[in-house]
């Protein structure tokens, strides 16, 4: 039976959502199964997929707390590994930033996970959703965590790298290296494309800056070198040309000034020597002349108030009761000691304050780490 028949009688309602959500799709290194994208990705037009979907995460929170087995690290890990399949957008919505920070806020005073590769690649996934990752990089560094790995060195220079520290960059993976961090041939190898890459960084740095250097025409145009040195040669020329006849031909300005004008008016002018000519501006008391009323007391002024006949006797009335429906009345809450340990509080992943929170942490990676483990 050939694939298409097999599909046709298998009767699957999935398998075409892939081709019309694909650029909803966040690509991930290892890849994706195509069954679990194209079911993850149905939830977006099925209501009860998406329920689903909701509650399955729900579940994988809670089996974190109820681990009972010798490696703590790994449900975490399957709980990551099954949002990034359900939620194939990523987004804030799907809760993997909070979950990112949750797991590593677990184990990082853990000894036992501090050169756990698995536990290093979860810090490495949560930089990269941060906006700035540096501080997670000096995090490590300054609690060594994952120092004896490659990635970590590779991982941090790439991202220096980005912010143009190449010398940080240089010095970060020549810190791995003579800390043989493993594999360290993989480490050895990035550093050569490090090098490659910062051997064509300046000139291209150089090769910007001539550009700059060179005049621009009204018109965007490059001028040439040799024309760019003749044009500054001449606008030098008109300049000095100019500022010489300026100087020879420069003479005083004369302000004319009208005398007849009182004498054909029948009448000879005389300098105003008066205080209010407009040759003074007087003092601060004449210019402030219409704020000089002084403020009043206010409170000798009574309001008339209307007399209010009073009731002798009066007796105070019974308080009115409240009807509370016992269907709607809300029964105390009962915080047991497993939920108040819970390592996944996340507002049980459902509220709506996940896209707030996944903000915060974007802008501030640590924000929920106890100071003294933060670098200074």
């Amino acid at each position: 039976m050939d694939p298409e028949t097999e599909f046709l009688s298998s009767k699957r309602q999935t398998g075409n959502e892939w081709e019309l959500f694909k650029e909803n799709v966040r690509p991930l290194k290892r890849g994706r199964n195509v069954d679990l994208l194209n079911h993850a990705l149905k939830a977006h037009t099925n209501d009860q997929l998406k329920k689903s979907l909701l509650e399955n995460r729900r579940r994988l929170i809670e089996a974190i707390d109820e681990y009972q087995g010798d490696d703590p690290l790994q449900p975490w890990l399957d709980c990551i590994k099954w949002v990034q399949e359900a939620f194939p957008p990523g987004g804030d919505f799907s809760g993997l930033v909070l979950i990112y920070e949750q797991c590593v806020r677990a184990f990082w005073h853990s000894d036992r996970y501090k050169d756990d590769l698995r536990y290093l690649k979860v810090w490495l996934e949560y930089a990269e959703h941060c906006s700035d990752a540096e501080v997670i990089y000096s995090f490590l560094d300054a609690n060594d965590i994952g120092k004896t790995h490659s990635a970590y060195y590779i991982a941090y220079a790439l991202h220096m790298e980005s912010k143009s520290k190449m010398k940080a960059a240089n010095d970060i993976l020549n810190l791995g290296i003579s800390s043989n961090a493993q594999p360290i041939e993989k480490l050895r190898d990035a550093y050569k494309k490090f090098l490659a890459r910062s051997m064509r960084r300046p000139n291209a740095t150089e090769e910007e800056l001539k550009e700059d250097d060179l005049p621009v025409r009204s018109f965007g145009t490059v001028l040439a070198r040799g024309e760019s040195q003749r044009q500054a040669i001449k606008t030098f020329e008109l300049g000095r040309n100019k500022l010489k006849q300026d100087q020879v031909h420069r003479t005083p300005l004369s302000i004319y000034n009208d005398t007849n004008m009182d004498v054909m008016r029948g009448h000879h002018s005389k300098p105003s020597t008066g205080s209010n000519s407009w040759h003074t501006l007087g003092g601060r008391a004449e210019r402030n002349k219409e704020n000089n009323a002084m403020p009043a007391k206010w409170t000798s002024h009574k309001i008339p108030q209307r007399p209010v006949p009073r009731i002798v006797g009066a007796v105070a009335s019974a308080q009115i009761e409240v009807f509370v429906d016992e269907e709607c009345e809300e029964k105390p809450k009962v915080h047991d000691e497993k939920d108040r340990t819970s390592s996944l509080q996340l507002r049980e992943l459902d509220g709506r304050n996940i896209k707030k929170e996944t903000e915060l942490l974007r802008e501030n990676p640590l924000r929920n780490f106890p100071s003294n483990s933060l670098p200074r």
